[in-house]
């Protein structure tokens, strides 16, 4: 059992971790319609749509999976399907904020008219909805997975449980939200397989930079409260 003082960090470090993922979720649900062409191997097309021609909402989006998986492995299944719980909310509560901004008519003098706001902000509201679904469902698969080989694996091979629930999870999301997209007319169907390649094997590429991240992350909380390997930390023993 922790020290009343190790206790406290522990927990103070779980907040922060929710608070970067949630931020890293609404965020990405706001600056989704912008997209960016990153071209690392060239002009490559797959199904019509180029390589890697992905919306910005993708990039804060991986670092969700990390910190659910990092809290998956400190504070075990429970405290990370809180987080996720956490994110929906957060989603959803800034989307109100946001539709109600659109309500209220801009001023003549005011910086952003209507026209502008309507232009960022007017589908911001399908997209959560179409990313909510797909969140959800990836989510707990992912944990759900990753708790699965965490205990076939009885708490070694980091790499392996961080990676295969990733993929999977990934997979899964990227074509569940592409697919609820493209049913919203949001996008057209003829970008649909390239858009769910591209965006796969964008997050495919970021979960493997991801790992060392994710043991210097373990290793450093564990050396700090002792932590055995597959040992959690119960917060609310």
């Amino acid at each position: 059992m922790l020290k009343l003082e190790d206790k406290r960090l522990a927990y103070k470090i779980y907040l922060y971790l929710g608070a970067l993922f949630i931020t890293s979720l609404v965020v990405s649900n706001l600056i989704f319609q912008k997209f960016f062409y990153w071209k690392p191997f060239g002009d490559i097309t797959i199904f019509g749509a180029p390589l890697f021609e992905i919306s910005v909402g993708i990039l804060p989006y991986p670092i969700t999976f990390l910190i659910t998986d990092l809290i998956s492995e400190i504070y075990g299944k429970k405290k990370a399907n809180q987080i996720v719980i956490a994110g929906i909310f957060a989603s959803f509560f800034s989307m109100g904020i946001v539709l109600l901004a659109n309500y209220v008519p801009a001023i003549n003098a005011s910086p952003v008219n209507d026209a502008t706001f309507n232009s960022v902000f007017s589908l911001s509201p399908l997209a959560v909805l179409a990313s909510m679904l797909a969140y959800l469902f990836a989510q707990f698969v992912d944990i759900q997975i990753y708790h699965f080989w965490k205990k076939v694996t009885k708490g070694k091979h980091l790499w392996l449980r961080n990676n295969f629930s990733t993929f999977f999870s990934q997979f899964i999301d990227t074509f569940t939200v592409v697919g609820l997209l493209c049913v919203f007319k949001v996008l057209p169907w003829d970008l649909f397989f390239g858009l769910v390649v591209s965006g796969f094997i964008f997050k495919i590429i970021i979960a493997f930079v991801d790992t060392p991240f994710l043991y210097f992350f373990v290793y450093t909380i564990r050396k700090r409260f002792n932590l055995t390997i597959n040992q959690e930390i119960d917060l609310e023993a």
